[in-house]
């Protein structure tokens, strides 16, 4: 079987077709092995012997064109084919927010998911092309290997991007639901809640010091307001240059996984989270996209994600808690998340 990944960056009208003929994808235990290769990686939340880093070395490469809408079909109709978990996702709720009242952690992210089913004779790329035409301003990927089933995902999070010398990567936190009369290019005129203010200053200060650590000449905009489908989310973008002795690997094995997906302080919310979270995560929260390809690289976090299976779609989304936070406000804001992808089924 070969190994396969149709990507497309946000603005472009063209997606890019790599397909690994010869072999299987490499498989890394860590992220740091990922220092001096190049391809199209797909990391995990968690890398593990289930879950590995894994890194498609193509043998060929082509860029088409998106089609018109037309052109793809619809399910207008897809019906939810098992129950959504409350009782799991509240008992999971119970659990980190214990933690975060007592100042164990800032901040930890809970993750669900949702079986729904697959519409009937539509392939996997021809998601993946409607997701395309749905979100324009979004990275777009399809995934499938032998190692990880074949996933896909619609994500607006940059974790590194660069060309070896200037980088760039984001602070992504806060989410309401997109509504017309907001201001979408910048803050002002959003009501953000404080906790979705508190949320962002502190995933963005904890970017910042962690880049000093490994970077100079740092840089940052923000605090906007950006668009990433029917949700918005407060944003701070930031740009710098790596120091001399620093690898991609190491600056990767630091970035990763972002608070926006896991929480801080990172390592222990991490730890608590894969013993603590009722739902396998596998390769959503994780990163892909192309590493050093071409001299680019164009990572993004494997956010608004789904596995498909023959039958079924297994729909992931998550969301930011804070001591404040509410159990019934956290349910919507994922059931809000998962639209992205119900809108591609649909």
């Amino acid at each position: 079987m070969s190994s396969y990944v149709c990507y497309r960056l946000p603005e472009q009208l063209v997606y890019t077709r790599l397909v690994q003929h010869r072999g299987h994808p490499d498989e890394l235990a860590t992220i740091e092995q990922l220092s001096g290769r190049h391809g199209f990686v797909l990391a995990p939340f968690a890398p593990d012997d289930h879950f590995p880093v894994l890194l498609l070395r193509p043998d060929t490469e082509e860029q088409l064109p998106i089609p018109e809408a037309s052109e793809v079909s619809a399910n207008d109709s897809v019906s939810v084919s098992c129950a959504e978990d409350r009782a799991s996702y509240a008992s999971d709720f119970h659990t980190f927010h214990e933690q975060l009242c007592a100042g164990t952690f800032r901040k930890l992210v809970l993750a669900r998911s949702m079986l729904v089913e697959r519409p009937s004779q539509t392939s996997a790329e021809a998601l993946f092309l409607r997701a395309c035409q749905l979100y324009p301003h979004l990275m777009v990927a399809l995934v499938s290997t032998p190692v990880s089933g074949t996933w896909l995902m619609a994500t607006p999070e940059v974790l590194l991007r660069g060309d070896g010398h200037r980088w760039h990567t984001m602070a992504l936190a806060g989410t309401m639901k997109f509504d017309k009369t907001l201001l979408t290019n910048e803050s002002r005129g959003v009501e953000w809640s404080d906790k979705d203010l508190r949320e962002q200053h502190l995933v963005a200060s904890y970017l910042e010091d962690l880049l000093q650590q490994y970077a100079e000449d740092i840089t940052e905009k923000g605090p906007v307001t950006s668009r990433a489908a029917d949700l918005v989310h407060l944003r701070s973008d930031f740009s710098f240059r790596l120091h001399p002795h620093v690898s991609i690997g190491l600056l990767l094995q630091a970035l990763h996984p972002t608070p926006a997906v896991c929480g801080l302080p990172k390592n222990e919310a991490r730890s608590f989270i894969l013993a603590n979270e009722h739902t396998q995560r596998g390769y959503y929260s994780g990163f892909c996209g192309p590493l050093a390809w071409h001299g680019d690289t164009r990572l993004y976090v494997s956010l608004r994600c789904m596995q498909v299976l023959p039958e079924t779609c297994r729909l992931f989304a998550g969301g930011g808690l804070l001591a404040d936070s509410l159990e019934a406000t956290e349910w919507q804001e994922t059931k809000n998340k998962f639209n992205t992808m119900l809108h591609v089924l649909r």
